[in-house]
């Protein structure tokens, strides 16, 4: 076999590796990107917003300041509003 034959055999196996190596890896994304999707389309909402009595302000849950009064729980947005809440609620 001449060299020129082993040169172009040599040129065309190598294109003809970097094509598969590309599609198995396209494959690979696929297939990771499906995934990823299916779990991001799987989890729950897990936190609820909540309104604060004082200022109306809608809040996290998990984030929201706590206050227990009369067996009854209220949710607050900042301190300020506790203690507004707590200044009129003392009162009455």
């Amino acid at each position: 076999m001449s060299p020129q034959r082993l040169l172009v055999l040599a040129l065309l196996l190598y294109i003809a590796w970097r094509l598969i190596r590309n599609l198995i890896r396209e494959k690979i994304a696929d297939e990771a990107e499906k995934h990823h999707n299916k779990e991001a389309q799987s989890d729950p909402v897990e936190d609820v917003l909540v309104e604060d009595p004082v200022c109306h302000t809608l809040v996290p849950k998990h984030q929201a300041l706590r206050l227990r009064q009369d067996g009854k729980t209220y949710y607050f947005c900042s301190d300020e509003c506790c203690d507004k809440f707590t200044e009129n609620s003392g009162g009455n």
